[in-house]
């Protein structure tokens, strides 16, 4: 999948969610826009030795029983003057509530990562979730279900000859597979609190696994402090590079609409 086919499918869900007929659109009810952005600094072991900044966008509009969430990263570094890093992920996601708790959801993801082996990464499914906890202290949503990975893999270049030869050409993997995610929330204070995110892409190729854990600490009403460590583990990468990254970042969050 290219970036442009998936800005258009990113364009066309926004659209239908911003066309849902009026009836479904309780006024009482319905919020705007919500979330947060993030600075961050911070240090990756794998594939790349390298400390890199980052930028980070999570955001959300509730209307009555429809949610539309978008969210993007972005990441970047150098070591002596070298790129090392260059990451982005972008991602959307509407959700239909059924219930106090259950709920369906569509989801789109896509990855472009210069450091992987991978052209680029990218998720097209929908399933079902629930609320397991939803208290005023912890919450915890778990979903998953179905859907197509679209792997492009890079060509894989003998740099040692003139002109390059090819050792692997570029090809694109697509296979049926599933997702499931859990998103786990607790609030120790009015200041601080505890969130963990796992997330796992199955599919017959390989299977994509993360996780990661923050703390946050509030500043002041809109700004916040946050530590967090990532993995994000592959089961069966290209050759030639690792199946583990870890990232050690320190953020700045500004939220808003809460």
């Amino acid at each position: 999948m290219k970036f442009s086919q998936f800005l258009q499918l990113t364009a066309f869900a926004g659209a239908m969610t911003l066309a849902l007929p009026a009836h479904a659109q309780d006024e009482e009810t319905s919020n705007g826009w919500s979330g947060e952005g993030s600075l961050s600094a911070g240090t990756t072991t794998g594939n790349t030795e390298t400390t890199d900044i980052g930028l980070g966008l999570d955001v959300a509009r509730e209307m009555n029983v429809w949610t539309i969430g978008f969210q993007a990263t972005a990441d970047y570094g150098e070591t002596d003057g070298e790129e090392t890093k260059n990451r982005i992920f972008l991602g959307t996601n509407l959700d239909r509530q059924l219930n106090d708790r259950l709920f369906g959801f569509g989801q789109l993801t896509y990855e472009r990562d210069e450091f992987s082996g991978f052209e680029s990464r990218a998720f097209i499914g929908g399933g079902l979730g629930y609320e397991i906890l939803n208290g005023d202290v912890t919450q915890w949503t778990v979903r998953g279900g179905p859907g197509l990975k679209i792997d492009e893999i890079e060509a894989v270049l003998d740099t040692t000859v003139s002109p390059a030869a090819v050792i692997s050409p570029a090809m694109t993997e697509e296979s049926f597979g599933a997702t499931a995610q859990s998103n786990f929330a607790h609030t120790f204070n009015d200041n601080v609190s505890f969130t963990n995110d796992t997330s796992v892409v199955y599919a017959e190729t390989s299977t994509q696994i993360g996780n990661i854990a923050a703390l946050t600490a509030s500043l002041t009403n809109a700004l916040s402090a946050r530590i967090s460590f990532e993995v994000r583990h592959d089961t069966d990468p290209v050759d030639g590079f690792e199946d583990t990254d870890t990232i050690s970042r320190v953020s700045l969050v500004y939220g808003f609409g809460k």
